[in-house]
């Protein structure tokens, strides 16, 4: 079995963060759980679905995380514990349910795990969501750790229970997709029935807001003397770092290896709002410079400096605080932008004390040197080899260039969010949120002097996710724009979770699909069907919808290229390039195939001068015959 569904407390178990706090809602007994996919926070969601049926936990993919959330509220009602996660984008979504869901109250545990993206690895952005819990007045917690996002999570349900409010745990990618040994604990009996009191009631209203006050005043003095909060280092330093979450790790590890363990300081914080002054001001009182380590923003920072302004000192020197906002904590970007590391914590320490790090020896600076010139290839963005998208991407493309009148698309975030790029042929205009692509084409469809035709796409998960509501929109205003979904039946970028239109639910368990098409045709809008393999007549629909001049859907259906594979039951056709048609640089578009369509599949053997397919990559979809003007690229079905 795998560990992290084990019952053997006391045993280690190497567990990825997010399987940890997976396993901390686990121990604590989660009856519900609710959320919707996105990295870094895909894998608490996965983990828990894959033991529900262990557990007796219910586990369910969301249409959004505004869904999700308010599923958990509703089972709240009921005295039952329940946990979403989602990574920080999707915290804007829930937004609504938390500002209000403050001041109304809950009853059972909720906790909402927000997994943030330092150097936006697997986003578009890389917000600090720890603004949020401030906004909404709801306590923070940040794990420096595995074990500690574990134990955190227990934590969570009992505070949150305890003041009747949702806490917010906040991890980052550092802590969600390291991995790092655990100590199992026990695991609960279920006991709790759901039940909604006669004199229950949850309702927001300003009258509430200073209760609210109180509870955070309540939850200040409780996190006084949290466990999860740790100095370490002389009691009367000079230089104290105050961090949280993975600076801990790099503050501990800068203080050693410059040995200054005698003369820094180092206050560890894992309750974050509201911050615990008092335990604050035991070990800063002593200070004459204070570092602050944290990422993304300020945050920790601007609060120490509002304490600091408050009166607290008294008569005290008000100690110097460097941190981002100074600007002298700072990546190779700069200050709040990307990850900390260890040599940002060591330089600025060594600016303070005049110790730096000791120089390499010369034997590492050769073996560095030697490696950083091996000469590895760079790569650019692409699709996958086979990926209907590139399909869908060319036959816009085309559809574009034969209508010519300069029109242009709007994109969405997905795996199409690469339509930005070359893989993409640079198609996409913009990218920003979920559902963006048909809400800026809602504007720009009632521009009546705009002579240039609207696209907009999105995919089959964030249809249901953010647009029904744009399509409303577009269908009552009667914008002007011709609206592309790419169903490629999974949400695809975050590890193929389902949707509601893939007749799947969390648990693997057939269920009827939320039909794209039928939905759109509900909203009286003329619907098409095409598989943006059939260039030809992909092409077709979306030149007659740029000619229509009216609100026209298309639906580019074509499964994505790694699930149809893991389906198939016999090798595809062979896709080849025949030496005898390929006219290589002498080709109009010179190397078309391999420079333009952008398959990492097709490339050019220079020594040949002349296209060529790579059999490992290509995937067989024979998209590419569509490509070569001079017909060289062909399907040959004798040959797998």
């Amino acid at each position: 079995m795998n560990p992290i569904f084990e019952d053997a407390p006391g045993k280690v178990a190497l567990m990825m963060g997010n399987e940890a706090i997976a396993r901390g809602a686990i121990e604590a007994g989660v009856d519900f759980t609710s959320s919707y996919p996105g990295s870094p926070a895909s894998e608490v969601q996965e983990t828990l679905a894959r033991s529900a049926r262990i557990f007796g936990h219910h586990a369910e993919w969301a249409v959004n995380e505004k869904t999700a959330l308010e599923a958990c509220v509703g089972v709240s009602f009921a005295g039952l514990r329940a946990l979403t996660s989602m990574k920080q984008n999707g915290i804007n979504v829930a937004s609504d349910v938390l500002n209000t869901m403050n001041l109304a109250g809950t009853k059972g545990g909720i906790v909402l795990v927000v997994a943030d993206d330092p150097a936006a690895h697997s986003s578009t952005n890389e917000m600090d969501s720890r603004a949020h819990a401030r906004l909404a007045e709801l306590p923070l917690l940040e794990p420096g750790s595995a074990q500690e996002a574990k134990e955190m999570v227990k934590y969570a349900f009992e505070l949150s229970e305890r003041r009747r409010l949702i806490a917010i745990l906040r991890s980052v990618t550092r802590i969600s997709h390291a991995r790092g040994n655990v100590v199992l604990g026990p695991l609960p009996k279920r006991e709790r029935k759901p039940e909604i009191g006669d004199l229950d009631r949850f309702i927001s209203h300003p009258t509430m807001h200073p209760l609210l006050h109180q509870k955070n005043e309540a939850l200040r003095q409780e996190f006084e003397d949290s466990g999860f909060n740790r100095y370490d280092g002389p009691e009367d330093a000079d230089i104290v770092i105050v961090t949280s979450g993975t600076g801990a790790m790099y503050s501990w590890e800068a203080v050693r290896a410059l040995g200054l363990a005698d003369r820094v300081g180092v206050l560890k914080l894992g309750t974050t709002w509201p911050l615990p002054r008092a335990l604050i001001m035991k070990h800063l009182w002593h200070a004459k410079e204070v570092v602050v380590i944290e990422e993304v923003d300020p945050f920790l920072e601007d609060n120490l400096k509002v304490i600091a302004a408050g009166g607290v000192f008294d008569e005290l020197e008000v100690p110097k605080i460097y941190g981002k906002r100074t600007g002298h904590v700072a990546g190779p970007r700069g200050p709040a932008i990307g990850e900390m590391d260890v040599n940002v914590v060591a330089d600025i320490l060594g600016k303070l004390t005049g110790k730096h790090k000791p120089a390499r020896s010369e034997k590492f600076q050769k073996a560095q040197q030697e490696l950083s010139e091996f000469g590895l290839p760079g790569r650019e963005w692409s699709f996958c080899a086979g990926c209907p998208h590139r399909a869908s991407f060319w036959v816009m493309r085309t559809a574009l260039k034969l209508d010519d009148r300069r029109g242009f698309l709007l994109g969405d975030i997905g795996c199409y969010s690469m339509g930005v790029s070359k893989t993409g042929y640079n198609l996409s205009r913009n990218l920003s949120c979920m559902g963006s692509g048909i809400g800026h084409a809602n504007g720009l469809g009632q521009l009546k002097d705009l002579d240039q035709p609207v696209l907009a796409i999105t995919g089959d998960s964030t249809f249901f996710h953010s647009c029904l509501p744009g399509l409303a929109h577009a269908r009552y205003n009667r914008s002007n724009f011709t609206y592309i979904v790419l169903d490629n039946t999974a949400t695809s970028m975050t590890g193929f979770q389902p949707h509601p239109g893939t007749g799947r639910n969390a648990l693997g368990e057939p269920v009827e699909p939320l039909d794209i098409p039928t939905i759109c045709q509900a909203f009286g809008i003329e619907t098409e069907i095409v598989d943006p393999f059939d260039f030809e007549e992909a092409v077709t629909a979306v030149y007659d919808a740029l000619k229509a001049h009216e609100l026209k859907v298309i639906i580019f259906r074509h499964k994505c290229q790694l699930i149809e594979t893991r389906e198939l039951e016999k090798p595809r056709p062979k896709v080849c390039v025949d030496p005898e048609l390929c006219v290589g640089d002498h080709c109009g578009c010179m190397r078309l195939c391999s420079r333009v369509f952008g398959c990492p599949a097709l490339i050019w053997d220079a020594e040949h001068e002349r296209a060529m397919i790579d059999e490992v990559v290509c995937a067989r979809c024979g998209v590419c015959v569509n490509v070569c003007p001079q017909g060289a690229i062909k399907v040959d079905s004798n040959a797998t």
